[in-house]
């Protein structure tokens, strides 16, 4: 069970001010966090540690993280937005 207190602050980690980023991390925080295991959870808040145009930069796919903790989660989170 995921601590409320937790998830507010995810939720204010996730209001980032660039709307393409708010638009996918903040109903992922909603719907999809807690159902993570705790790896994936663990690469959701190293995920918010990061700048937002590198963020940008791997969910528009232009670029991608040298990081494989944080490759894997972007690929979780575009997956579910952009269903094969």
């Amino acid at each position: 069970m995921i601590d409320q207190t937790e998830l507010n602050r995810l939720f204010w980690q996730c209001r980032r001010g660039m709307l393409e980023l708010d638009v996918l991390l903040v109903p992922f925080l909603h719907e999809a966090y807690s159902a993570l295991d705790a790896e994936d959870q663990r690469r959701f808040r190293k995920l918010l540690q990061c700048e937002d145009q590198d963020m940008f930069g791997w969910f528009m796919e232009r670029e991608v993280s040298e990081d494989e903790d944080l490759n894997r989660i972007v690929r979780i989170m575009l997956d579910r937005v952009q269903p094969k």
